[in-house]
């Protein structure tokens, strides 16, 4: 389903109201993108978000990342009503991390979502990707699955799980025709993390769409947004503790 280009023309976002799942949408209808599935909880913020998609012909899909059941038949829909190019794995809960302290079961409902929700339903993807020979699958990583901290470390460990399941999963696919980028964003300033203090090159959801665009032309495996992150991800992992430690408190 991809232009004579090469382009992609038919996406689907499981999380539908994601704002970087819907710039990356957003951005590739730029490119010629004709077909878009948003998959969701949120069915009315969801149909809210199809008015910045057009030209495309916008569908939309009841989606729940925390319960299995729901994703092989998702997927089935997406796909039974036509080839989709590029699968964007959006759904994430950022929490807080006291509060996961305080409240454990919330630790492991978010658990549930980022990274057993994301095998599952990466799984049922992959799966379709495969038999019709083409496209990518984008999971959105994070940079907090670099190295532990004692502000995220619940995130950063179900980011981290997630990173590794992809990068499996990658190598699972290869000959298949279907592939895998990882997407390794910094901060970015979402109504996920409104309220927090942003860190150093802070980043929008379009600049993350435009660098996941960039990644996907090249046939890139993985991708950091913004291009500095890996070094900041590289950074924190030779920081000694006692430092790490100082920055986190800032």
């Amino acid at each position: 389903m991809t232009d004579a280009l090469g382009r992609p023309r038919g996406v689907l976002v499981l999380g539908g109201t994601s704002e970087i799942g819907l710039a990356i949408a957003c951005a590739l209808v730029r490119r010629g993108a004709s077909h878009v599935w948003l998959a969701g909880r949120d069915e009315a913020a969801i149909r809210a978000a199809t008015e910045n998609l057009h030209p495309a012909e916008v569908h939309t899909l009841p989606f729940d990342a925390l319960d299995p059941a729901w994703h092989a038949p998702v997927t089935a829909a997406a796909f039974a009503t036509g080839e989709i190019d590029v699968v964007v794995l959006a759904f994430a809960v950022l929490g807080d991390q006291r509060t996961y302290e305080a409240d454990p079961a919330a630790a492991a409902a978010a658990a549930s979502t980022n990274f057993t929700g994301g095998v599952s339903a990466g799984l049922h993807v992959a799966r379709a990707l495969a038999a019709q020979g083409h496209g990518t699958l984008v999971v959105l990583s994070s940079v907090a699955a670099a190295r532990p901290r004692r502000s995220n470390y619940v995130y950063g460990a179900t980011k981290a799980g997630l990173d590794f399941f992809a990068r499996g999963l990658a190598e699972a696919l290869r000959g298949t025709g279907a592939h895998v980028l990882v997407v390794r964003p910094g901060f970015v300033r979402t109504r996920m993390t409104a309220g927090l203090r942003p860190l150093p090159f802070a980043t929008t959801p379009e600049a993350v769409a435009a660098d996941v665009v960039r990644a996907l032309d090249r046939g890139a495996s993985i991708a950091w947004s913004p291009p500095l992150a890996h070094w900041v991800a590289l950074a924190l992992r030779v920081m000694p503790a006692t430092l790490l430690r100082r920055f986190d408190r800032r």
